[in-house]
């Protein structure tokens, strides 16, 4: 059978080698044998691509027999489309110099500083979206039977701009929905791949509202046990009285909203935002790789580890830490591989995953993007029954996903008034003055921001 041909986009990002490990891992028939890097950085990408080669030669050496995958790298991106099967979009419009703006200019008007969620979200989808949907407009003309995985952020939001130009054929992924659910699993000692999951929301806001397990929702047993309900991430993050209180399970993202000003003061209070960390972080971690490619594995490996043991930090008390398992991390990666094989190799899967509602939420509109458990075949997902949001839920989820379409409209339609409007009812977001301001801020502070407005 012939090999698969996966491209990336944003191919020099950090986390590419986390994908290329579980493509190595992969014995079948039909597998990828063929990764495509593409990235506007060059410098960048042969960084990674030092880690890449380290990976393949470690692979090697234990498994003599079988060839890893050839890696090849560029800039263009009609030559990293042309042949694709499967694209995974990974870019970062802005890069983390965007991501630190986001941050800070919330944080100086007193609102959440945080990339995909409040007004950081917005920027975020303001800046992101012509360019996702000019490289969906690519992929249509040069591989139009590809399939394209999302991973850009804001997920749900650019995955739903896409999907305007290549329909069902862009999925988005995420891992964080899939880790509420296997933690509740393991916490009650069950196997997840045994478990129904019934999880519903959008891409960082949804919610964990039942675990089926022999046809029993075991869920509730989980919430009624405060030890064990306190031991997983989701009990530091909410606490023990208030998940009870909600009687399921917030994906760690709605922290933002119910814990708002507590976050805004934890982050506040810090020497820097995650965006800063990260920018000081793959700084050094580049200019390494550059210096000593010999090390690249051992100190990708390094800073990973790092990278996920801060993971949501400021939200945890001192004495807190993530457990083992969340710090190994991965997860996103798996997902990817397992859609890829159900797809490719017609070797079903249930996965949660941002595709169109079709009537799966009521209340949302049926093309709405939405995150829920779905079924993959060779004819790709289709969303499973889910139970329906609860009055609270749904009404968070309805108003996010009007400011998601509306930074749509806004930035297609290169309009600041709509940019406003979706600034201002966000719920994290308590003034349209406030609105015109960060909107301002963002102008100022970010150059591809402020291009969507000004039509260069």
């Amino acid at each position: 059978m012939t090999g698969l041909r996966l491209t990336i986009l944003g191919g020099g990002g950090f986390r590419v080698p986390l994908v290329y490990g579980a493509v190595l891992a992969d014995r079948s028939d039909r597998r990828v044998t063929h990764v495509v890097l593409h990235d506007t950085d060059e410098t960048r990408l042969h960084a990674i691509g030092h880690v890449l080669a380290a990976q393949a030669g470690r692979h090697t050496a234990a498994d003599p027999g079988h060839r890893p995958p050839e890696v090849t790298m560029t800039t263009d991106l009609g030559t990293a489309l042309e042949g694709a099967h499967f694209v995974f979009s990974a870019i970062r419009v802005g890069g983390l110099p965007g991501r630190t703006a986001d941050e800070r200019v919330a944080l100086d008007l007193g609102l959440l500083g945080q990339e995909t969620t409040g007004a950081g979200g917005v920027s975020y989808g303001l800046r992101t979206v012509p360019v996702a949907v000019a490289v969906a407009e690519r992929v249509k003309a040069l591989a139009p039977d590809a399939w394209v995985v999302n991973f850009t952020n804001p997920a749900g939001l650019v995955t739903q701009a896409m999907q305007q130009v290549l329909g069902d054929r862009v999925v988005g992924i995420c891992d964080s929905a899939l880790g509420v659910a296997r933690r509740a699993a393991a916490a009650l000692g069950h196997d997840l791949a045994h478990a129904e999951i019934d999880y519903a929301g959008l891409n960082h806001l949804g919610w964990l509202q039942g675990l089926r397990v022999d046809g029993r929702d075991v869920l509730p047993d989980l919430l009624a046990d405060p030890d064990r309900l306190g031991s997983i991430e989701e009990g530091h993050l909410f606490g023990v009285d208030w998940l009870q209180t909600l009687g399921v399970l917030p994906n760690e993202y709605l922290h933002y909203y119910y814990f708002t000003r507590d976050a805004v003061a934890a982050i506040t209070s810090g020497t820097r935002t995650r965006g800063e960390f990260l920018l000081g972080q793959q700084a050094s971690f580049y200019a390494a790789l550059t210096d000593s490619p010999g090390e690249a594995l051992a100190t990708w490996d390094r800073v990973a580890r790092e990278r996920n043991a801060t993971y949501m930090q400021e939200n945890r008390a001192e004495d807190e830490s993530r457990s083992e398992q969340d710090i190994e991390g991965g997860g996103y990666e798996g997902v990817a591989l397992a859609l890829m094989a159900a797809i490719a190799r017609d070797e079903p899967a249930t996965l949660i995953l941002n595709v169109a509602s079709a009537g799966t939420l009521p209340g949302l509109p049926v093309d709405a993007v939405v995150e829920v458990p779905c079924r993959v075949t060779a004819a790709g997902p289709r969303p499973l029954p889910v139970s329906p949001l609860r009055g609270a839920e749904l009404g968070l989820t309805l108003q996010v996903k009007a400011v998601e379409e509306l930074t749509i409209r806004a930035a297609l339609d290169g309009d600041p008034r709509t940019a406003v409007e979706a600034l201002a009812l966000h719920p994290l977001v308590d003034s349209v003055t406030v609105a015109r301001r960060l909107l301002s801020g963002y102008r100022a502070r970010i150059p591809s921001l402020d291009r969507v407005f000004n039509g260069t």
